[in-house]
């Protein structure tokens, strides 16, 4: 069996400028109270990791990555396929700038710097959802076709069940006039009946019938009984002897 593999996401990124007056070390422990964050400390910045999703094989799937620089920071992240990638990045940044308001004493940032992101992201997303809208507008509109032809088809079968259960009702009428007709042509007794009525009279009576008598006995016709003596000699439960 082969397993199907996830498609790989696409990598995105983008950069903010900043000035650091504190320490990495204090960078690092500002972060490290969110728990679900794998931080990294190296001579040149602070490493952040934050892992949201795995493969199969445990490989980080949806993840993003944070580096807190002396005059910048670096963020690199996933998209998936099936994943706006503006409203990717607006998540990223949302991620980020909680971040930020950790190490807000340690980091100059320019209000200008984080404005300017959000609203170029922002612009992105309008371009996005409107020509999303036009795409969903076009669906819905072709489904509310769809809804009104089902809606024909519907009052149009309604129609053909009613006339169908009104042949079925008259059907079921002339099966239990032809029933009562036969139970009368045949004595009222069934086939299964009058073959265990057969062997009983053939045990009782030295294993022998007289077709004339055991007709008249049970009501019923004598072509008959000769089709279920018949039967039951093929069936093998009695046996005819010459």
């Amino acid at each position: 069996m082969v397993e199907e593999r996830m498609p790989s996401p696409k990598v995105d990124g983008f950069r903010m400028k900043v000035k650091l007056e504190g320490k990495f070390s204090d960078v690092a422990s500002a972060l490290n109270s969110i728990s679900f964050l794998k931080i990294a400390k190296e001579k040149e910045g602070v490493n952040v990791a934050y892992v949201e999703s795995r493969s199969i094989d445990k490989t980080p799937y949806l993840f993003s990555m944070m580096k807190f620089k002396k005059t910048e920071i670096d963020v690199v992240y996933t998209v998936p396929n099936n994943v706006s990638p503006t409203k990717r990045k607006l998540d990223v940044m949302r991620y980020l700038l909680n971040m930020i308001t950790l190490v807000e004493p340690y980091y100059e940032i320019d209000n200008k710097v984080v404005y300017q992101l959000i609203e170029e992201t922002m612009r992105q997303l309008e371009e996005y959802t409107t020509g999303d809208y036009k795409t969903l507008y076009k669906k819905y509109d072709q489904l509310q076709r769809e809804v009104e032809n089902l809606r024909r088809s519907t009052l149009i079968y309604k129609g053909q069940v009613k006339s169908l259960s009104k042949e079925n009702y008259e059907l079921k009428n002339e099966s239990d006039e032809l029933k009562v007709r036969f139970e009368k042509l045949h004595g009222g007794i069934s086939d299964s009946v009058l073959s265990s009525r057969v062997q009983e009279w053939v045990m009782e009576h030295n294993g022998s019938i007289n077709i004339v008598e055991f007709a008249r006995h049970n009501k019923v016709p004598e072509a008959r009984v000769e089709d279920v003596l018949n039967d039951l000699v093929r069936q093998g439960y009695l046996e005819q002897v010459q």
